[in-house]
């Protein structure tokens, strides 16, 4: 009887791979946090642009969440602001921890800085804040605890432009250790139906052509949820859309123990 039953569950997972059969779970048990954060993110977005200027729309918007770690987001937004590609804008977003360090950012006009008054808890959730606030051709996401080497988006746009280009991109990640030893480097070619039973395209490697219903999902995810944010969206964002992995490492992972948002 314990194999009879376990066979139809097996077949699902080899179907479908087990992130949809997951995520379909997430959907029945996190409703309500769903509900609730997309009505926290509303308020916040209406709140926010109120109080902007009218934003340029550049090729690119790199959409940063922060939270508490105002030493690594001075480093993260530098690097950005680095770049090789100039029509950018970087758009930080707080996500409700009243130490955004304002006064320490550097002063350029391709970089804006907002707060979130209340905090969601869920990295998808403020990065679906940047993207809302803005509008561009692409969309790039960095961590506030990450790095891009100068020429991430000059590599990563030089694929999505070119005649017939994809939809979107990611390169190699070279993931570090706290005391900056190399923990290994992240490089697998795009496989959707991997990806389905594997979680190897990090988010501040990628970079994609923003569409209308581009956005990570609302539910919360707390630690140990499954799939993460990052996983279920480029997931969802693939379907019936071109991904090309590109070899060449442009991001620094640091593999964070003190992560708010992940077990890293």
């Amino acid at each position: 009887m314990r194999t009879a039953a376990r066979l139809p569950w097996t077949v699902l997972k080899g179907a479908f791979g087990w992130i949809v059969l997951f995520e379909l779970r997430n959907k029945v048990l996190l409703l309500r946090s769903g509900v609730r954060l997309r009505r926290l993110a509303n308020a916040e977005i209406a709140r926010i642009a109120a109080t902007l200027p009218e934003l340029p729309e550049p090729l690119v918007v790199t959409a940063i969440p922060t939270y508490r770690r105002p030493e690594a987001l001075l480093n993260a937004v530098r690097s950005a602001l680095a770049q090789t590609v100039q029509d950018q804008l970087v758009v930080v977003v707080d996500d409700g921890s009243d130490s955004l360090p304002l006064d320490r950012l550097p002063d350029d006009p391709r970089l804006i800085a907002v707060a979130m008054h209340r905090n969601s808890g869920d990295c998808g959730v403020v990065r679906n804040v940047a993207m809302r606030l803005t509008r561009s051709r692409y969309v790039a996401f960095l961590d506030d605890d990450n790095v891009w080497k100068p020429d991430h988006l000059a590599t990563a746009l030089e694929a999505l432009e070119a005649p017939g280009g994809p939809d979107a991109v990611y390169t190699a990640v070279r993931r570090v250790l706290p005391d900056g030893t190399e923990h290994d480097v992240l490089s697998v070619p795009w496989d959707r139906r991997r990806n389905s039973r594997e979680a190897f395209v990090d988010i501040n490697a990628f970079v994609a052509r923003r569409t209308p219903a581009m956005r990570f999902s609302w539910l919360y995810r707390a630690k140990g949820v499954l799939p993460r944010e990052d996983w279920e969206f480029v997931r969802r964002y693939s379907r019936g859309r071109r991904i090309r992995h590109i070899p060449h490492v442009t991001v620094e992972y640091l593999v964070n123990p003190t992560s708010f948002y992940t077990q890293w």
